[in-house]
């Protein structure tokens, strides 16, 4: 059995959709879902601002490498485009962590290297697992009250919208 934590986000085109059609995908494999947060772009920010979400899904068949590749079928399945890193996309499914496993493999590196200063996938993971851990760093309690105040402001979630 492996258990995972994804990130998902969205700011292109019908945001809301994209993130749904992930959770849809991973139905037979999901434990949780986050509520969904607006966040500013990272990285890049000359675009429009990501919808977020975290799921938590577990099967006896996956490995970090499965994965993965259901994540990147996901991004196909939304016609996600790389153009440019850090740019705008339909969806964006990030693999932030796989039962403590640790990769340096350049195409997955475990745990997702960006996880430790992104509120954007720390407040909507610790919203499902208020106990939650990165291996090899922590807390994500204390990883978040680590960020500066204004990294933390820049997420705000939205009531109105729901994954389901």
């Amino acid at each position: 059995m492996s258990r995972a934590v994804l990130s998902l986000g969205s700011n292109l085109g019908d945001r809301l959709a994209y993130l749904r059609l992930a959770v849809a995908g991973l139905s037979d494999v999901l434990v949780a879902a986050s509520p969904v947060y607006e966040t500013a772009p990272w990285g890049v920010t000359d675009q429009p601002d990501f919808l977020n979400a975290v799921l938590i899904v577990e099967s006896p068949e996956l490995d970090e490498w499965g994965w993965l590749r259901r994540g990147q079928t996901l991004e196909q399945q939304a016609e996600r485009r790389r153009e440019q890193r850090w740019g705008p996309r339909t969806l964006d499914v990030d693999v932030v962590t796989v039962d403590g496993v640790r990769s340096e493999h350049p195409d997955l590196l475990l745990p997702h290297p960006g996880t430790p200063g992104r509120a954007t996938v720390l407040i909507p993971w610790l919203a499902i697992d208020p106990q939650a851990e990165l291996p090899g760093h922590g807390s994500v309690a204390d990883l978040l009250r680590a960020l500066p105040p204004e990294e933390i402001a820049d997420v705000h979630l939205r009531a109105d919208l729901s994954l389901h």
